[in-house]
């Protein structure tokens, strides 16, 4: 609701803690806590943004899911982000060093155990350091698209910017 210049309407969600963090479905501020914006939206150019963007992506997203799992008997979906290499000052672990890789799966919610696992060895045995659900656990794709029961596997994985780039300079 703070990055916007009009009121919103009733349907919009207001109070989960990704729009509280100020990442919801349009970013508030960057991983630093930065705010993105000079100045607040119109709840308009969201709609629309969402509209052209977000609904094709899941539209596209499920289509593809709903053949993989036609084909195949079922799907492993992999989430990829990346993520500062240290703790924002916002976040559960703010100003702490992270690990290489975080893979999140929900707590065991969105992806089989030994397929955690095996990305796991997989990570460490090219020299990574690895861990689970902390600081992130996984996020809209592993909750909508992850089901393990069903064979329907989604699994997030985080990795640590400072593996790749100079993060105050943004260069490799």
């Amino acid at each position: 609701p703070l990055m916007f210049d009009d009121d919103l309407p009733h349907y919009a969600n207001t109070r989960s803690r990704s729009v509280a963090a100020g990442v919801g479905t349009i970013a508030r501020v960057v991983a630093s806590g930065q705010e993105i914006y000079s100045s607040k939206l119109k709840f308009t150019d969201a709609i629309e943004r969402i509209n052209r963007y977000y609904r094709p992506y899941h539209r596209t997203l499920r289509r593809l899911l709903a053949d993989t799992r036609k084909t195949f008997g079922g799907y492993f979906l992999i989430d990829c982000h990346s993520m500062p290499s240290t703790g924002c000052t916002s976040d559960p672990d703010a100003g702490r060093k992270r690990e290489d890789i975080i893979l999140g799966d929900n707590f065991g919610e969105s992806c089989a155990g030994h397929l955690v696992e095996l990305v796991s060895k997989c990570f460490t045995d090219m020299g990574y350091t690895v861990t689970s659900n902390k600081p992130f656990a996984g996020g809209f794709t592993t909750r909508h698209y992850g089901y393990p029961h069903n064979r329907l596997h989604t699994l997030q994985i985080e990795i640590n910017r400072g593996l790749y780039m100079n993060e105050q300079s943004i260069q490799r």
